[in-house]
């Protein structure tokens, strides 16, 4: 019990020390929940239960973010290829699906934090009770705009530019638009019913460092941050939130501080009249920023 109780002081005064380092909050937050069945092998479990207790650390997520005044949340529930898995554990994941997502809307917190929920990707695809429990969310919370949270189901990032990409396809063709007139704005409003901020950090658990084709145009277009943490979805706590958090902060001032470099450099050459920018080519340009790995605790 004694290192129980040293270790619980230890994660206490991280926290704390976490807490005073982070004095900026990303906007906009999308999440891979990785890692729910292997939690489950790994404790002799059934992967429904890993679903469940990942679906109890969705909740404290939100949490925490609303604690940090992040303004969007994406949390990647249910991907493409997630219809690969066996049909019995996939039943029961939109059994999950549904049951969460209305107890969710019906919740104390989501109408206090006037939260707005909605769907991305290929909703179509999923049983009807996963779309019913979607529409009932969305219906609940639609005049809400305080927070967002939108639940990525049967959602592929390539899937979704490739939808993009045939739409204004058949606009050219039948004349509603000129090939000329396509820009990011256009895309931009194609890709979503309703606005979305670009994604500021992306966070991915349960070891693997790949972002498994989400969100490619808001998250990759942003250059967003990425933290990469070893604890499954389920083991997710607020430290690893927090060091998300660092990682995000940390990258931010080292681009302010690269963009800083640049313009001074910028400001040299035009004083010497020389026409050249050298140091524009140094390090601290080509200077890659975002992703960090942490071990297993």
């Amino acid at each position: 019990m004694v290192p129980g109780f040293i270790s619980s002081r230890i994660e206490a005064i991280y926290e704390r020390l976490l807490h005073a380092e982070i004095d900026e909050a990303p906007s906009h937050v999308a999440v891979i929940q990785d890692g729910n069945r292997r939690y489950a092998e790994k404790n002799g479990e059934a992967p429904t239960d890993g679903h469940r207790k990942g679906a109890k650390t969705t909740a404290d997520f939100l949490d925490w973010c609303h604690e940090h005044e992040v303004e969007e949340v994406t949390l990647y529930a249910f991907s493409t290829e997630n219809f690969s898995r066996p049909p019995a554990e996939r039943e029961a994941l939109f059994d999950l699906i549904a049951e969460k997502l209305t107890e969710l809307a019906e919740s104390d917190e989501v109408h206090e934090h006037e939260v707005h929920i909605r769907a991305i990707g290929d909703v179509e695809r999923l049983p009807s009770r996963v779309q019913q429990a979607v529409d009932y969310a969305a219906e609940l919370t639609d005049s809400y705009d305080a927070f967002r949270l939108n639940i990525a189901l049967a959602y592929g990032g390539r899937w979704e530019l490739l939808q993009v990409a045939r739409e204004i396809c058949r606009d050219v063709y039948d004349g509603v638009c000129d090939p000329d007139d396509v820009d990011i704005e256009m895309i931009e409003a194609r890709i979503n019913d309703e606005p979305m901020r670009a994604v500021d950090l992306i966070i991915r658990t349960g070891g693997d460092e790949r972002t498994s084709n989400f969100l490619p145009w808001h998250a990759n277009g942003n250059e967003a941050a990425v933290f990469f943490c070893a604890p499954y979805w389920p083991e997710f706590s607020k430290i690893d939130f927090l060091r998300g958090i660092r990682t995000y902060q940390y990258r931010q001032r080292r681009w302010e501080q690269t963009r800083t470099k640049r313009a001074l450099a910028l400001v040299r050459a035009i004083r010497d009249g020389d026409g050249t920018v050298d140091d524009l080519e140094s390090e601290d340009h080509y200077e890659q920023f975002g992703s960090v790995s942490t071990p297993r605790r």
